[in-house]
């Protein structure tokens, strides 16, 4: 997805899950994923940007472990939506799960991974299919 962002010219900063962040409700998460638009991670004072940031991310991609509760990592990703995440994937690789999460929006499942997932409206153009990649 990085790669992507780049050539498609999309400013931001993409971090893996050895970054961490502090949300406005206080949590401290570390998503799998996350990206944050360019501007607003600009916007931080430096030292803030060298610990654990006081920002939430505007994308976050989780994938459950075999020792992560699902009722857990969707309580996890319902808070990042409720302290500014534009848009979060929680993918459930055991049960072949995926949750789609967007404020405002109820929570979208998908029951398999053969289906073009989407980062609309944040990403335009971006879709992948869990099953290719499953698969390869």
């Amino acid at each position: 997805m990085g790669s992507w962002l780049l050539q498609k010219g999309i400013k931001g900063k993409v971090f893996d899950s050895s970054a961490g962040f502090t949300l406005p409700n206080s949590a401290v998460r570390s998503p799998d994923f996350s990206w944050i638009r360019l501007e607003k991670w600009a916007a931080l004072p430096g030292n803030d940007k060298e610990k654990f940031a006081h920002i939430c991310p505007d994308f976050v991609i989780e994938v459950r472990s075999k020792s992560d509760s699902v009722k857990f990592l969707k309580n996890k990703m319902q808070e990042y939506v409720e302290n500014g995440c534009e848009l979060s994937w929680l993918i459930d690789r055991f049960n072949q799960k995926v949750y789609i999460y967007q404020p405002d929006l109820p929570v979208i499942e998908h029951h398999h991974f053969d289906f073009q997932l989407s980062g609309e409206p944040l990403f335009p153009g971006f879709e992948i299919n869990l099953h290719e990649i499953e698969n390869s």
